[in-house]
């Protein structure tokens, strides 16, 4: 038994509560629990409890042995003036040393649930339930993958106020670095948000209209253009970021990206000049993603491939077989799960436009489920991932709530433990 197992028994109420009396006779009757505190003071505080036959209202502490109220000098602290009720896993005194009613509850929970606990808190599994995760139902899933998609949202919004403060509120600049962060890949998404804080959307803009610019501002700044390419192509590029780069006074960037354990469709070289396609084809990317209705608007909206040269080249001045540098459907779904949701679920909360936080999560409804280590660790436990939502909700349920083992937290682990009554 800890503290923590002993405050979710008495929060929701998980111990026999027929015929209750108090360590010295009285009888009780538990009319509100009361809330949490999770802050300084006691356990719960606007509890409602009727001792005899006088309701009382206030606050509520918890503790393993009565005798920590004394090991924890409550007696001289102002906050527990109010309490009315002293709840103990093991009355282990003769008296109450606070002079409050005091309820032992160790005799009255189940020892299955009790049990089952310990299992989960002292295992070494992915997920703790595993075993019994497939026990709780359909409606208990659903709400809880509901909360667990804002949550990882609201945890995104934090990274988006970040820039936004950077950028003086300038959603359109922000769109851009998470675009960016996400079109580099896990092994260069450090790197390619670099390139975007370093070449603005106020510099692009001005070389919207000519593709072999915008190719020389990115590469350039990834470091990936040198002066001895060997290709016409190349050398121009390295020229024109040459002038830019005096013009704008640009600094190359202090992480260049990878090229190692990368398939060459993924080289940075090639998703840089797709950017360059993407900001070719329009300057005011999160303009259309607020108004884009569907997901078949975005999809049309990324839906682009890199300019000729790229068809023959994976890096400047090494040719290759002809293959189109096309943005495939996969990648288009990693911006969404991971740029176009967040930004726009974030936008939505911060403008006070709920429409366009509602539409970030139900997109996510209609994109393809992730599949990686966390995702296939639910699948084997028998839940079925139908959807980046689903995907989505589970890496963070996995990453928040399995892996720090917070079961009591946890909507399905409540209902498991609830079960073992």
């Amino acid at each position: 038994m800890n503290e923590r197992l002993l405050q979710f028994i008495w929060q929701f109420r998980y111990f026999n509560m027929s015929g209750l009396e108090t360590t010295d006779g009285q009888l009780v009757e538990v009319l509100a629990t009361g809330e949490h505190n999770t802050d300084q003071g006691p356990d719960f505080t606007n509890a409602r409890i009727k001792i005899g036959s006088t309701v009382w209202a206030g606050s509520v502490e918890l503790h393993l042995r009565t005798s920590d109220w004394v090991k924890h000098q409550h007696s001289a602290d102002p906050n527990f003036s109010r309490i009315i009720l002293h709840v103990v896993w093991q009355h282990d005194l003769a008296e109450s040393p606070g002079g409050h009613p005091v309820l032992e509850l160790q005799s009255r929970v189940s020892r299955l649930m009790l049990e089952q606990y310990q299992q989960w808190i002292s295992g070494r599994k992915n997920l703790p339930c595993a075993g019994q995760i497939r026990e709780v139902s359909s409606l208990v899933w659903t709400a809880w993958k509901d909360r667990m998609m804002t949550e990882r949202l609201q945890q995104k919004m934090e990274r988006v106020r970040f820039h936004l403060q950077q950028t003086h509120n300038h959603w359109e600049e922000v769109f851009w670095r998470f675009l960016c962060r996400y079109f580099g890949t896990n092994i260069n998404a450090d790197s390619f948000e670099q390139i975007a804080v370093s070449v603005p959307l106020s510099i692009l803009s001005r070389h919207k209209n000519q593709i072999h610019q915008l190719e020389a501002l990115l590469l350039g700044q990834a470091a990936i253009l040198h002066k001895n390419l060997p290709d016409d192509y190349g050398q121009m590029l390295y020229k024109e970021y040459q002038f830019l780069q005096q013009k704008y006074g640009l600094r190359v960037i202090n992480k260049p990206p990878l090229f190692l354990r990368l398939r060459p469709v993924n080289f940075p070289s090639v998703r840089l000049a797709q950017l360059a396609m993407l900001i070719h084809h329009s300057i005011h990317l999160f303009s259309k993603v607020r108004d884009a209705k569907t997901v078949n608007d975005l999809y049309d909206l990324l839906d682009i491939t890199a300019n000729d040269y790229w068809h023959y080249h994976f890096k400047p001045g090494v040719p290759a077989e002809y293959q189109p540098k096309h943005v495939g459907r996969q990648t288009i779904d990693i911006l969404i799960i991971n740029a176009i949701a967040p930004v726009l679920f974030a936008y939505g909360k911060l403008q006070g436009d709920e429409a366009q936080s509602d539409k970030a999560i139900e997109w996510l409804h209609h994109v393809a489920a992730e599949s990686n280590q966390v995702t296939q660790v639910f699948k084997i436990a028998g839940l079925p991932i139908q959807s980046a939502f689903d995907s989505q909700a589970f890496i963070h349920l996995k990453k928040e709530y399995c892996d720090p083992v917070r079961c009591l937290e946890c909507a399905v682990g409540g209902a498991i433990l609830k079960g073992r009554l």
